[in-house]
C-alpha cells in the first residue's frame, strides 16, 4: 500500500486527487497538510468528503509526513511550492508538485518567467510528468514536475507532427478556453461570478507563464527550437480545456494521414483518444482522458484537443505519475 500525503489540501486540484485516491485499490491518504491558521477537519472545507475522508488539515512539518507517507503531493502556487519541496525531498519523501516551479529546465527561464530564483538544486533532478513522452524516466524519479492544464493539452495535441517535424516549428499558433476552475479557489474579479458568467475574455495574449513551457517541451520533442504563440480565454464552465492548434504543414499531408499518425502514435496510451469529429468538454469531464481531433485544412494541419483541466490536467495525471513511480497499475484508481 502507499501511503500519500498532499500538501495544500484546500485546492480544487488536491480536491480532485483526494476523489480519485478514495477509489485506489493500492494507495491511502495518510497525511492532509496546508498553512492553515489552525487545524482543520477536511469536511470543512468540502464537505462532499464528510463520511469518506475525515481527516484533520495540519501544519507542514515534513519530518512528521516523511514518517507516515511515502510521497507527497504538493499543490500549491509557484514560489510557495518549493518552500516545501525542497524540505520533503531532505527528508527522504518523494515528491510529485502540481506547481510551475519545477517545470522550467532551460537556465534563467523560470526566474525570467514567474520572476523568483529557481531552486537549481532540486529542479536538476526534476523529471516533467508528462506520462506519454517520459514514462521510463517517470518511473525513478523523486520529484516530478506536474504539468500545466493548458501545456498537457498543447504539448500532446502537436506531439506526434513536431517529432516528425512536418510542421514549421515557428508556425504554430495554440488558441485554448479553460473553466474558471483553472484559476484556483482564491478569490479574484476576473472568476467573479458577475463577470465571467455568459462572458467569454481572452487574456495573457502572448505572454502568458505557459508559453515558455509549451514551447520548451515542443523543443525537446521535436529536436528544434520551436516558437508557439499561445491565447488563453475564460470560459463560462467550471472545468475543462479545450485547444484548437493550427500549424503550417511542411508537406503535403491529406487528413487521412494526419489521423494516421496520430492513431499510430497513441496507439497504446490508455488516456489518449484519437477522434474521428471534434470533441466536446463535457466528453471528458471528470476523466483522465483527453481526446483529440487531428485534421488539415489549406495546408494546416488543425487539432483540437479537450481534457478536464482539474484531472488530466492536474489530479488525474499526478496519479498517473504515482502510479509509474511506485510500480501500480498505470490506470488504477483513474478507469
Amino acid at each position: 500500500m502507499t501511503r500519500v500525503g498532499i500538501m495544500g489540501a484546500t485546492g480544487y486540484a488536491s480536491a480532485d486527487l483526494m476523489r480519485l485516491l478514495l477509489g485506489h485499490p493500492a494507495a491511502r491518504i495518510t497525511a492532509l497538510a496546508g498553512r492553515p491558521e489552525k487545524t482543520l477537519r477536511l469536511p470543512e472545507m468540502f464537505p462532499q468528503f464528510a463520511g469518506r475522508l475525515d481527516l484533520a488539515i495540519v501544519p507542514a512539518d515534513p519530518a512528521h509526513l516523511a514518517s507516515a507517507c511515502d510521497v507527497v503531493f504538493v499543490g500549491l502556487p509557484h514560489a510557495a511550492a518549493m518552500e516545501y519541496v525542497a524540505p520533503f525531498v531532505a527528508a527522504g519523501l518523494r515528491v510529485i508538485d502540481f506547481s510551475a516551479d519545477y517545470r522550467l529546465k532551460t537556465p534563467g527561464l523560470y526566474e525570467k518567467v514567474y520572476g523568483h530564483p529557481a531552486d537549481e538544486a532540486n529542479l536538476r533532478h526534476a523529471v516533467y510528468g508528462l506520462p506519454e513522452l517520459y514514462r521510463d524516466e517517470i518511473r525513478p524519479a523523486r520529484l516530478v514536475a506536474n504539468p500545466g492544464c493548458y501545456p498537457t493539452s498543447a504539448i500532446l495535441g502537436l506531439a506526434p507532427l513536431v517529432r516528425e517535424g512536418l510542421v514549421a516549428p515557428g508556425d504554430i499558433i495554440i488558441d485554448s478556453k479553460s473553466g474558471v476552475s483553472g484559476a484556483g479557489r482564491t478569490p479574484k474579479l476576473l472568476t467573479h461570478y458577475p463577470e465571467c458568467n455568459e462572458s467569454l475574455q481572452a487574456y495573457g495574449i502572448g505572454d502568458h507563464r505557459h508559453q515558455p513551457e509549451i514551447a520548451e517541451q515542443l523543443s525537446r520533442v521535436g529536436r528544434v527550437a520551436v516558437e508557439v504563440l499561445f491565447v488563453p480565454h475564460l470560459a463560462p464552465m467550471d472545468r475543462g480545456i479545450e485547444s484548437t492548434i493550427y500549424a503550417r504543414l511542411l508537406k503535403d499531408l491529406k487528413a487521412a494521414d494526419v489521423a494516421d499518425l496520430y492513431r499510430e502514435a497513441y496507439r497504446d496510451e490508455p488516456f489518449v483518444v484519437v477522434r474521428s469529429e471534434p470533441p466536446s468538454t463535457k466528453h471528458v469531464l471528470g476523466t483522465n482522458y483527453i481526446h483529440i481531433y487531428p485534421t488539415v485544412v489549406g495546408g494546416r494541419a488543425v487539432v483540437s484537443a479537450v481534457l478536464d483541466n482539474l484531472t488530466k490536467g492536474a489530479a488525474g495525471q499526478a496519479l498517473q505519475n504515482l502510479n509509474l513511480m511506485f510500480g501500480h497499475e498505470e490506470t488504477a484508481g483513474l478507469k
